[in-house]
């Protein structure tokens, strides 16, 4: 695969496809939150523009005149102890994010996607200095939002 490159083929979307057209608008704000997190539906917006990008998409992101509308709400984030260590201080969070997500074609009017309860789950490790347990924490919330959003933006791919 990585000698594809050398000789000049690139890999690229279908043919006809909405996704790598550069005249494509999309309103993709902020997600609603209902978890506990304060900027879970920032943050995995964010994640699915990021992925949007890296998956060919050549578009624009802007609320008015656009052709499609990405709407999501972070339902919840769930944590629970996976593991407990020999004093019975628990060493490993499994975390679930779950998400609502709907896709909607503007003009038409037209529900192109909507998946409800879409869910990913990482796991991280605890100890007793509240640093290294809270950055453990946020990096496995970026690798769930990272995960879904690869997900959303693969089925974006397809669907336009």
């Amino acid at each position: 695969m990585v000698f594809l490159p050398a000789c000049g083929y690139r890999l690229q979307g279908s043919p006809g496809s909405l996704f790598a057209d550069p005249g494509i608008r999309v309103d993709l704000r902020p997600f609603t939150n209902e978890s506990i997190v304060p900027d879970a539906g920032a943050a995995l917006a964010s994640s699915l523009r990021d992925e949007m990008r890296r998956n060919g998409f050549r578009g624009t992101f802007e609320r008015s005149m656009a052709d499609y509308l990405v709407e999501g709400t972070v339902r919840e984030i769930r944590e629970e102890v996976s593991s407990h260590g020999a004093d019975q201080f628990a060493l490993e969070h499994r975390m679930t994010i779950s998400v609502d997500i709907r896709v909607v074609e503007v003009t038409r009017g037209r529900l192109l996607w909507k998946e409800e309860g879409l869910s990913d789950t990482a796991s991280y490790f605890a100890g007793p200095d509240f640093q290294y347990t809270e950055s453990n924490r946020r990096m496995a919330f970026q690798e769930v939002c990272r995960r879904i959003a690869r997900r959303i933006g693969q089925t974006m791919k397809v669907i336009l």
